[in-house]
């Protein structure tokens, strides 16, 4: 158990939205099509690059509380390979002279981050940690791939963690993480590296784009994730009934559906698929941001932060709120 606490969150959309029926002529499906397949009738995209919309959620989130010691960029879509993001984010914010690096671990990239950051704090190496997460995944949708296309929305959410006061009983109680190789192939975006280089001759703009397998993607999660969730309600001493609210990676509407299966009911699980769309890493902080201002959040609450990411990579982290 880690005595860490999350003190704020912090949440950003960008103001423009993009509909089913806005999407459906550019990549030839019906806006019915679209809700039935993916759960996604709207989702915003972004005029301004990743830094400033991680900027707008770092704010929320830092308050007036002083600036971090350490910001961890938690996102797949950075601004560019190097420097590292965070330097952008870090600059946005007019804060020099900070710790500040990146957590890539895809889609689950705010959840290993977030158990980073506790690790560190509790560990006493920092005291007020910023945990941001920013994707503009809208600029790599690959229109010929209609399911992987009508997923993907932008946005930013961000939250601040700080030691556990005495008396109070906020902490990590739990976290596993797993990655099966073989699901390599169903979810990738093989440009930006050297197997792919922009020099190569045999590189094409197609592998600058998000390709997946949504299909493929969704059965090996299925068989992966219920396991893991039963291991890490077992490491805490915890049962499902035990669990107040579920705040998944928002991968699908399917997927979002699964957890049901799974013993969460509905009222349980945070589901903002439908109005802002897989926003990649920034879904599960998204949603946690959300939960809070609807007053779905309450201290000594039992929190499941749960995802899946490319690799096949599947991760969660047990909170007491």
């Amino acid at each position: 158990m880690l005595r860490v606490k999350i003190v704020r969150t912090g949440f950003h959309a960008p103001p423009r939205v993009e509909t089913a029926a806005d999407l459906a002529p550019q990549i030839g499906v019906s806006p019915e099509w679209i809700e039935e397949r993916t759960g996604v009738a709207r989702r915003h995209v972004a005029d301004e690059p990743m830094h400033k919309l991680a900027a707008h959620a770092a704010r929320q989130a830092l308050g007036d509380g002083g600036p971090p010691d350490l910001l961890l960029n938690a996102s797949l879509t950075p601004l560019q390979l190097i420097p590292d993001s965070s330097v952008f984010i870090l600059q946005e914010l007019g804060l020099d002279g900070r710790a500040a690096f990146s957590v890539h671990a895809t889609c689950l990239s705010f959840v290993v981050a977030l158990q980073t950051a506790a690790s560190l704090v509790h560990a006493g190496a920092f005291r007020r940690v910023l945990v941001v997460s920013a994707e503009q995944g809208s600029v790599s949708r690959d229109f010929s791939q209609p399911e992987s296309a009508s997923l993907i929305g932008d946005g930013a959410a961000a939250v601040v963690l700080e030691p556990t006061p005495p008396g109070e009983g906020s902490a990590v109680l739990g976290f596993q993480m797993a990655t099966w190789p073989e699901g390599a192939p169903h979810t990738e975006l093989r440009g930006c590296g050297t197997r792919k280089h922009p020099n190569d001759p045999a590189t094409v703009p197609q592998d600058n784009l998000f390709q997946m397998s949504g299909p493929n993607v969704y059965k090996m999660a299925l068989r992966k994730v219920p396991p893991l969730i039963g291991g890490l309600l077992a490491q805490a001493g915890l049962t499902p009934d035990d669990v107040d609210l579920v705040v998944p990676h928002q991968a699908s509407g399917p997927g979002m559906r699964a957890y049901e299966k799974l013993g969460f009911p509905p009222e349980r699980i945070v589901n903002i698929i439908g109005e802002y769309g897989n926003c990649i890493a920034a879904s599960v902080p998204m949603a946690l941001a959300l939960a809070e201002r609807q007053g779905r959040l309450r201290r000594g609450d039992t929190i499941l932060l749960m995802g899946t990411g490319a690799g096949l990579s599947v991760a969660g982290a047990l909170l007491r709120w």
